[in-house]
């Protein structure tokens, strides 16, 4: 399980529920103008001295790949996150966390928008 800090996601907006599987999340991105079935999916081209992503983000309905997230570590706790990255021509590009989910049931994660500072 990812450790997510209390307190370093606040006043932002959870864009999608997750529920976590052996090969990642699965769940729904929703908006006020879009709902979409997505997988995140462990990235099987990864190694150890590549640049890719460590996960891919999946539309369910066509496959089609919506974006990408890496496992990060906070420079001010140490701890890791997931930072995911989408886009799409709906929405553009928009940034996020995943993190457990508040009252969080184990392998429960929401992800949490992070809208750009101004």
């Amino acid at each position: 399980m990812i450790p997510i800090i209390k307190g370093e996601l606040q006043m932002s907006a959870t864009i999608a529920r997750l529920t976590q599987n052996e090969k990642g999340f699965v769940g729904t991105l929703a908006t006020l103008a879009i709902r979409c079935p997505i997988t995140i999916v462990e990235n099987a081209k990864k190694d150890e001295y590549s640049q890719e992503p460590d996960y891919r983000v999946l539309a369910n309905r066509n496959g089609f790949e919506l974006g990408a997230a890496w496992v990060r570590t906070s420079q001010r706790t140490g701890a890791e996150y997931i930072s995911v990255s989408l886009r799409a021509p709906e929405f553009g590009t928009l940034y996020a966390n995943i993190a457990p989910a508040p009252g969080g049931k184990e392998g429960e994660y929401v992800m949490i928008w992070n809208p750009p500072a101004h």
